[in-house]
């Protein structure tokens, strides 16, 4: 797919060929659509910006623009998948350790904000005529603005990235052993060599794909993975018995001190849980027949789907330990079953899952760099495949070398992920979106939205480094 140039991306609308028409501010044509005496919003926005007319430039649209090929069914599974990641694990440690009742309204508020960012990026996206976050943030601040939105990206897909290739690291391991009965040392139950293994077997190939619609059919399977494992969830709380010590469940839990890692933690996880910017505009790009609503509507489904999963694996996983669960959910298990065929095959599917996760997070991270360094340039082989080794190789580096990055997904969730729901698409949308007032009930919205993210992004950061002072200072004085 040849990607489009900031240059070039606004020639490539079949409007621009119609003269006669009278331009707003990006230089598309203003077209009047008359629904029952009044002009849809929506409609005029998608028919100035991205649907084919094919009264005006057909063949340039079809040339210079290409259509998408992902059906709106595969553009679910992919967004889904982009959306589910490795913190689903760890849903019912943050249940535990703030209630039942709090931690719902927090999904739920995580859940609508992430939503309402999504609308404000697809509108952004047509009038800023754009469908690349980085170009977004060129057209709305130059360069400042692309390379924050670059940084961002970036920081969080490999934060996700490296989350995946850590359950790979250890769980892979642990089921290879329980099909071999004992372990001696050998190389094939070393989880970096595992890493490796699966990465250049699997992820590789995968991820060397042109196109994002061809992984909907991975990400179908994976979905599918984490939809057993939430069954077994699910089914395991009415098999394993109720902890003597712990039998009835909380509903709100207020923790005063800043040491409890889980509160200080807790939005920035659940707000890394969401997010899946970097991938909505490439999603958008390959869509057939695309239009915003039809986006939105993908971006609906998803996140229903995603938001349900979530709080079933976080309920019924708290539910059957209560304070005893693990930040992991699965080693909570392996306490109770040493050997269970079930949990097994629960391990493999969610093996299989985040396995074919990683390519659909890297590749908004390889048009993120292509962007940065290649923006004007044709499509190459030979740079897609440097950049993919690139990534994965460094990717794989710090999982292999870094013991635990629970504090880098707490940092990443209270910066990046904050960026990247809050500020930057109510920060583009303010900017780029002008036939809309200051006063308009839309960009008072937006203006808002931007300060709540402002408001998170400090709020979680501060509390996190208040939490790495006191345990740097309670390690020194326990030495």
């Amino acid at each position: 797919m040849k990607q489009p140039t900031e240059m070039n991306h606004l020639n490539s609308f079949p409007e621009d060929d119609n003269s006669s028409s009278n331009s707003n501010d990006y230089g598309y044509q203003d077209k009047k659509v008359p629904l029952g005496g009044s002009y849809s919003t929506d409609l005029e926005a998608e028919i100035q910006n991205f649907l084919p007319d094919g009264n005006l430039g057909k063949k340039k649209y079809e040339t210079e623009y290409h259509q998408g090929n992902a059906s709106f069914g595969m553009s679910v599974f992919n967004l889904g998948n982009a959306i589910m990641g490795s913190g689903i694990l760890g849903l019912s440690y943050a249940m535990a350790n703030t209630g039942i009742l709090l931690f719902v309204i927090l999904l739920v508020a995580v859940a609508i904000f992430s939503l309402y960012s999504v609308h404000l990026l697809l509108k952004t996206a047509n009038e800023g005529g754009a469908l690349v976050y980085e170009q977004l943030g060129y057209k709305a601040f130059g360069m400042p603005g692309k390379l924050a939105a670059s940084c961002c990206i970036t920081m969080q897909n490999i934060g996700a990235m490296s989350s995946y290739l850590f359950i790979v690291k250890y769980e892979l391991p642990i089921v290879i052993q329980s099909f071999l009965g004992t372990s001696n040392g050998e190389w094939y139950t070393n989880g970096d060599y595992l890493v490796l293994l699966v990465t250049a077997v699997i992820i590789l190939p995968l991820s060397l794909l042109k196109n994002l619609g061809y992984l909907g059919y991975t990400s179908g399977l994976s979905l599918l993975c984490m939809v057993f494992f939430l069954i077994v969830v699910i089914i395991k709380k009415f098999q394993i018995p109720c902890p003597e010590d712990a039998c009835t469940p909380k509903y709100v839990v207020f923790n005063s001190q800043v040491q409890d890692q889980i509160t200080v933690y807790a939005v920035p996880i659940l707000t890394f849980a969401f997010v899946c910017h970097p991938a909505i505009l490439p999603m958008y790009d390959e869509l057939k027949d695309r239009s915003r609503r039809k986006m939105q509507n993908v971006a609906n489904v998803s996140f229903l789907a995603m938001f349900i999963m979530y709080l079933l694996a976080a309920l019924f996983g708290y539910l059957t330990f209560n304070i005893h669960v693990e930040p992991e959910l699965l080693h909570t298990y392996s306490k109770v079953y040493k050997s269970d065929v079930v949990l097994l095959i629960v391990r493999l599917a969610v093996l299989t899952a985040v396995t074919l996760t990683v390519p659909v997070v890297l590749f908004p991270i390889r048009t993120s760099v292509n962007q940065l360094m290649c923006a004007s340039k044709d499509f190459s082989w030979v740079r897609h495949t440097l950049i993919t080794l690139v990534l994965l190789g460094g990717t794989n580096a710090l999982v292999i070398f870094v013991p635990t990055i629970r504090d880098i997904f707490g940092f990443i969730g209270a910066s990046a992920a904050a960026m990247l729901i809050f500020i930057l698409p109510s920060a583009f949308y303010i900017k780029l979106v002008k036939k809309e007032s200051m006063k308009s009930m839309q960009k008072i919205g937006a203006t808002a939205f931007l300060i709540c993210g402002f408001l998170v992004m400090i709020g979680s950061m501060t509390l996190i480094i208040l939490d790495w002072t006191t345990n740097s200072t309670d390690n020194h004085e326990g030495h």
